[in-house]
């Protein structure tokens, strides 16, 4: 698997089409912690597939939220991205806003931790700190457990996620936080440049 964009060209075309800086932090936590999984998982030399596609995977969310993963693909088409990416990016949807269903590790890996990087976030939020570099996955699974925190973010969907992998729901949150505490300065640092 490898990108037909670059990872510059990406960012251009997710901040096209993304003004708010949660929706482009949110773009830039789920392509980091790909490219972790990509590292983890033995796929080192499809990183930035991995990365880039986490990055688009919701590109037409902010402005088409009600065709969110049907007008992406004529985004990203637009830009000149492959059909393999295009269908990664929209089988983060699978079930919900699109008919593609994850196939590749890859993007199992997306469908899974898209909802829960969110939740992860949220979390990080409401600590002293701000931040997951302190966070444990026993704080994890107690907001996992708390239906009405972060009450957007699906449970449903990292279950399943959890489970279209082979993995135990705590190995999921395991990695997932261990991946957002591996980029969580760099990101701060990119969101910095962007807001500028």
């Amino acid at each position: 698997m490898k990108s037909t964009i670059s990872r510059e060209d990406a960012l251009k075309l997710l901040m096209k089409y993304n003004k708010e800086p949660f929706h482009i932090q949110h773009g830039l936590t789920v392509e980091k912690t790909m490219r972790w999984f990509a590292k983890e998982l033995g796929y080192c030399d499809e990183e930035d597939y991995w990365g880039i596609t986490g990055l688009l995977h919701d590109i037409d969310f902010e402005m088409y939220p009600e065709e969110h993963c049907r007008k992406a693909p004529e985004l990203l088409q637009e830009a000149g991205v492959g059909e393999d990416m295009i269908h990664s990016v929209c089988s983060h949807g699978y079930g919900i806003c699109s008919e593609e269903k994850p196939e590749h590790e890859m993007e199992k890996v997306l469908f899974a931790v898209d909802e829960l990087t969110g939740l992860i976030g949220a979390a990080a939020l409401m600590r002293p700190s701000k931040s997951v570099a302190d966070m444990e996955v026993s704080s994890v699974k107690k907001k996992f457990k708390d239906k009405r925190f972060a009450a957007g973010c699906s449970r449903d969907i990292i279950r399943t996620g959890a489970e279209n992998l082979g993995w135990e729901l705590n190995d999921l949150f395991d990695k997932t936080l261990r991946a957002m505490q591996s980029c969580e300065t760099e990101i701060k640092e990119e969101m910095s440049e962007i807001e500028g």
